[in-house]
């Protein structure tokens, strides 16, 4: 085979959009290299103009992308057109250029400043450091003259691998062309996995040796078990043909999520707004998805100086109620702190955020934020006919649910829930469910404080991952405390996109899982592969297993063992 280095036959990541691949490798082009030496500056005035007009450029370019995405990837590149556009990092370029440095020379300087500052916070901003590697990137190639980094072009399917992905390229991938995503950095929490998820792409992150694998080297990923195996041809067109029959499977399969046995289990979907809902079909047997299991509201508050105003919010809430078509809407109040800091609320500085003031702690200190949310979504809620349920995050105590659920019960709201991200939350759910009415797990920030791990640490991965038996045992606490009092319990968090993982999980006892849109299809067909007795099972071998890596394994080989053909499924199911 076609080889640079020694490579093993199979290398190992972090798993982080499920499915499989298989197919001939071509490396993402690298970012643009400054000359060794830097130009003089002969004309300052227009070398200020180039810059400026390079970071606009930029801009313009990312606005252009979002307004063509959808849902996350949108969010993702609007979110960068205003790192290329942001006023302080034109006037740090300014300075550069007026002290004498060239135009892509301070672009790139001021830029990398950007980025030191962003990880020194650590958190969701250290992460988002990494999406001005792509600005600066593009404004270089701008000033340079030279080509746009980014994937390389092709006619015929092909495995993606680079050391990193920019959200840009991820969001541009044509998954007909690209088969599999293969980084050697990034984390269960990158852009690359967030948005490879979005498309329906297997991909496998933090995977050390990916870049010796030259151009033509043919490989096999799995996106579940997180594996990158140096095959024939004869092999890959195997597995192609196996993952292109589960695609059909999941295209044609449709109705409510449920067992081969019938038992239902409600497959929900994770927005930010109404337009989130745009197109999706929430009406009728068989619709896409059965209601939204989380509404992530912060997005309504992130990158502003003062908050919306409750008549805003009402307005924000109703749109999205009434998009939601009468079907069950979760939403999380505002989750802020930690990784999701918020100008307007003050907060202090905090030696270590993740366990400071977030979530429904913020009410600590500003009582008044909360209150304004749950009075706007309750005015909306009486204005449309959505069934709309509201939770809590980052609830730590018996004695916070018991207060949250007064709040909303209070004005009117029937149905208050309690986020369990941390593990008091975890060992007391029984105790929770006596003064809430559902439980939903968030298991990215349970994996976080179970495994003590910050999940932005693309190094600790491997304790990040939900297959980790401890979180799993935590979420069988909530299942069963649910079981015995008859009150759903749902996960919410990004194992509930995994078809294996969901397969434990409901084999627990979870009630309804709730994921980015793309991922129901995958959701819907492994469920309907598997009895519920068959899911206990698999939950057994799971939670008996001494690490996460042995759990996925011995699932993945049973599940593969008992699953059904996708012509036996149910008819229930189209």
């Amino acid at each position: 085979m076609n080889r640079r280095l020694p490579v093993p036959d199979v290398l190992r990541g972090l798993g982080v959009s499920p499915g499989n691949g298989a197919g001939p490798v071509l490396r993402l082009s690298g970012p643009p290299m400054l000359p060794a030496v830097m130009p003089a500056v002969a004309d300052m005035g227009a070398e200020l103009l180039r810059a400026a007009d390079a970071l606009d450029h930029v801009g313009a370019e990312l606005e252009t992308l979002a307004a063509s995405s959808v849902d996350t990837a949108a969010d993702v590149l609007s979110a960068q057109a205003l790192m290329a556009r942001d006023p302080v990092l034109a006037d740090t370029v300014s300075e550069k250029v007026a002290g004498g440095t060239a135009a892509a020379w301070a672009v790139d300087e001021a830029l990398r400043e950007q980025q030191a500052v962003l990880a020194s916070l650590g958190g969701y901003l250290a992460e988002r450091a990494a999406d001005l590697d792509d600005v600066r990137a593009r404004a270089v190639a701008e000033l340079l003259g030279v080509p746009m980094p980014g994937v390389p072009t092709s006619n015929e399917p092909f495995v993606l691998v680079a050391d990193d992905l920019a959200p840009a390229d991820t969001a541009r991938l044509d998954p007909v062309l690209v088969r599999a995503l293969v980084t050697e950095r990034g984390g269960p929490t990158s852009h690359t996995a967030i948005l490879a998820r979005a498309l329906g792409i297997p991909a496998v992150v933090g995977c050390r040796g990916a870049l010796d694998l030259v151009d033509g080297t043919v490989v096999a990923v799995d996106g579940t078990v997180g594996s990158v195996a140096v095959v024939d041809a004869a092999e890959a067109a195997v597995v192609q043909s196996r993952a292109d029959a589960v695609r059909r499977a999941q295209a044609t399969l449709t109705g409510p999520g449920r067992t081969a046995d019938g038992r239902g289990v409600k497959l929900l979907h994770n927005v930010g707004s109404a337009a989130d809902l745009s197109g999706v079909d929430l009406v009728g047997d068989g619709a896409s998805f059965e209601g939204v299991g989380l509404v992530r509201s912060e997005f309504l508050y992130l990158g502003r100086t003062v908050a919306p105003t409750p008549a805003e919010q009402e307005n924000a809430y109703t749109a999205l109620f009434a998009a939601a078509a009468g079907r069950k809407v979760v939403l999380r109040t505002l989750d802020a702190g930690a990784d999701k800091p918020l100008p307007f609320l003050g907060l202090a500085a905090e030696a270590n955020p993740a366990l400071g003031i977030r979530g429904l702690r913020v009410a600590r200190v500003q009582p008044e934020v909360l209150a304004d949310q749950l009075g706007a979504v309750a005015r909306a809620a009486k204005a449309t006919e959505a069934d709309v349920w509201v939770m809590a995050p980052m609830v730590s105590t018996v004695t916070e649910a018991a207060d949250f659920a007064d709040q909303v019960h209070g004005l009117g709201l029937a149905h208050a829930g309690a986020m369990v991200e941390v593990p008091s939350a975890a060992l007391q759910a029984a105790r929770l469910l006596e003064v809430v009415d559902f439980l939903s797990i968030g298991t990215n920030d349970l994996s976080q404080y179970t495994l003590a791990a910050d999940r932005m640490a693309a190094d600790l991965a491997d304790l990040l991952d939900p297959w980790q038996p401890a979180v799993l045992q935590l979420i069988a606490m909530c299942a069963a405390a649910g079981r015995a009092v008859d009150k759903p319990v749902g996960v919410c968090g990004e194992a509930a996109g995994d078809p294996l993982l969901a397969l434990v999980l409901v084999g627990m006892g979870v009630t309804s899982l709730s994921m980015s849109g793309a991922l129901v299809p995958a959701v819907r067909v492994s469920l309907a592969g598997q009895t519920l007795a068959q899911c206990e099972a698999l939950s057994g071998l799971a939670l008996d297993a001494v690490d996460a890596v042995s759990a996925r394994e011995r699932v993945a080989a049973s599940a593969a063992a008992g699953t059904r053909p996708a012509d036996t499924a149910t008819p229930e199911h189209g």
